[in-house]
């Protein structure tokens, strides 16, 4: 199939979608699935049969954003602002059809004489449900990866098409040479996603210049920071974005194979990866000679255990080898010497969905998002202790209090906020005197934290530090995969001495220890890991030592009774 049967296959779909008077949308993410949505969805559907030539369709979509008031469902009508629905149950749900779809007749259950009083009643009971969408947690946002998660129907390809999915991989291979999409990706200024932040048409012109038979694309969908589902919504919500970046890059570096390596704990993420790469190969998106071309590329996935440290690139290219998922020391680079010591481009999630409108709209339009360093969006998954939690997407350099204080409303519960912390089980915690910081690479790296993959967790004030920091110390104890002795021995070591000192036992000497402890398991591990495992200990014991040393009080009181 060659590129104009693609754009008339996203006509029709454009004019089937038009002929809808209303648009019912019911996000069916794993995060509104968990707060019911399959029931949601089933009671829209047969609350919307039972109003007979509605003129409505309902759709299965994907994640809106306010993960904290799922079940969501948005509603989009002809001429009219689309009105937007959390916390809906199936109740819920049929006075929404009601309201929106019952042309003026009343719901089945009321006789027509008490009709307009019931509207009253219905209109004020579905306001508490109602959502704005000038809210700052919206207004805010600039949706580049995000930007059709919940607008279509994942599991359908004529719905990517119909909102121009594609289109960016037409152009390249019609219009641009392998080097030029490299400098394109180069000049927008975009950076890894996946948490070193490392230029990633750098890394792709590396691959595209080494000679060699055979190369590989990877797309690292092993997201495992404790809170974080970036990814995991991405490729739930938007498959075909995902696919489209990684055949973009696979032209760019001269790659003929590629692997979407997923976690296995995201069976409907690769359940519509795969979907997607069915749907794109009988499309001649994939395969051989795409779009009539002459290029080919063929994606696969590979299913991952789950190990935290397989998010390490040379752990994950022995995993997607069939081996045991440990890292190696570099050099080599996988840029030389990756999957089966081919040239291989491995890059995140959310890098790749980056990529189509990057080309689309281009390079100089995606700098002129961000900051001075930090280019474009960063999708955030915003939990913890905040009023409205969920997914966001804004633009590098926007401030910790504009996401805290008016995207997420504030702390609930009459506390007050204490810190953010980013980047998970390997960043570190901004305290609320950086609240007015900028949030992009290099002020958190500043900060002693890390951007990561995008976790973002708010913490008040009713949280302990030293026990926050044990949390993760404990996650990395059972993650490290135990091939270098500072870490598999470290982590160990520094979770003991948390815990002697959170029981109360702790002495001085403790603190001056685990000190030391944690920069000898950050200088002498072996991968990214080990060597950002300690951050969390040291960076609360820069910004919160007293709570470290009201524990040593303790002890020093106990020993003297």
């Amino acid at each position: 199939m060659n590129n104009d049967k693609l754009k008339q296959l996203g006509q029709q779909e454009r004019e089937r979608q038009e002929q809808f008077q209303h648009r019912v949308f019911c996000c069916t993410s794993t995060a509104c699935l968990s707060a019911g949505a399959d029931v949601t969805y089933d009671a829209l559907d047969r609350a919307m049969h039972q109003q007979a030539g509605h003129g409505a369709e309902l759709v299965n979509t994907g994640c809106m954003g306010l993960c904290s008031r799922g079940p969501m469902v948005r509603v989009e009508t002809k001429e009219e602002s689309p009105a937007l629905y959390g916390d809906v149950t199936a109740d819920v749900a049929k006075q929404i059809v009601a309201e929106h779809l019952a042309d003026g007749q009343p719901a089945e259950a009321t006789t027509p004489h008490d009709f307009p009083h019931y509207r009253a009643r219905r209109q004020k009971g579905l306001d508490r449900y109602r959502i704005s969408l000038d809210h700052p947690f919206f207004a805010k946002q600039v949706k580049i990866v995000l930007s059709e998660t919940g607008q279509i129907d994942p599991e359908k390809l004529e719905d990517y098409l119909a909102h121009g999915g594609y289109a960016a991989l037409a152009h390249v291979l019609a219009n641009m040479t392998p080097e030029q999409v490299c400098q394109e990706i180069m000049n927008s200024g975009l950076r890894g996603r996946g948490g070193a932040g490392f230029p990633s048409g750098f890394k792709w012109n590396l691959v595209r210049q080494e000679q060699a038979e055979q190369k590989f694309v990877i797309v690292n969908g092993d997201e495992g920071d404790p809170g974080a589902y970036m990814d995991r919504t991405v490729m739930e919500d938007d498959p075909h974005r995902v696919l489209e970046g990684m055949i973009i890059c696979a032209y760019a570096v001269g790659a003929s194979r590629g692997y979407l390596y997923i976690r296995g704990e995201y069976p409907i993420a690769i359940r519509r990866i795969n979907n997607a790469i069915t749907k794109a190969r009988r499309r001649g998106i994939i395969g051989n000679n795409i779009l009539g071309t002459d290029f080919s590329f063929v994606p696969e996935v590979r299913i991952g255990a789950g190990a935290f440290v397989c998010g390490e690139e040379t752990a994950l290219i022995h995993s997607v080898e069939g081996q045991r998922g440990i890292p190696r020391i570099r050099p080599p680079y996988p840029s030389t010497a990756g999957l089966w010591q081919a040239p291989t481009v491995i890059n995140n999630v959310e890098t790749m969905a980056n990529i189509p409108s990057i080309i689309g709209k281009g390079a100089d339009w995606f700098a002129s998002i961000g900051s001075a360093k930090s280019k474009g969006t960063k999708v955030f998954a915003l939990a913890g202790q905040l009023r409205n939690t969920g997914l966001i997407e804004v633009p590098m350099g926007i401030t910790l209090r504009e996401i805290v204080y008016e995207m997420g409303e504030g702390v609930p519960n009459g506390r007050s906020f204490k810190a953010a912390q980013t980047g998970g089980p390997s960043g570190g915690c901004v305290p609320a005197e950086h609240l007015d910081s900028p949030v992009d690479y290099e002020n958190l790296t500043k900060l002693g934290s890390i951007m990561g993959s995008g976790g973002l967790v708010i913490i008040d004030d009713s949280t302990q530090m030293p026990d926050f920091a044990r949390f993760f110390i404990d996650f990395c104890v059972d993650e490290s995969c135990g091939k270098c002795l500072p870490c598999r021995v470290g982590t160990v070591q520094i979770r003991n001495r948390l815990d002697k000192m959170i029981a109360g036992n702790g002495t001085p000497d403790d603190l001056v220890q685990l000190e030391k402890l944690c920069q000898t398991v950050k200088t002498a591990s072996l991968c990214g890991l080990g060597k950002s495992a300690p951050n969390p200990v040291l960076s609360t014991m820069h910004y919160f030592r007293h709570e470290y040393e009201s524990l040593l009080d303790s002890s020093g009181s106990n020993e003297k009774k």
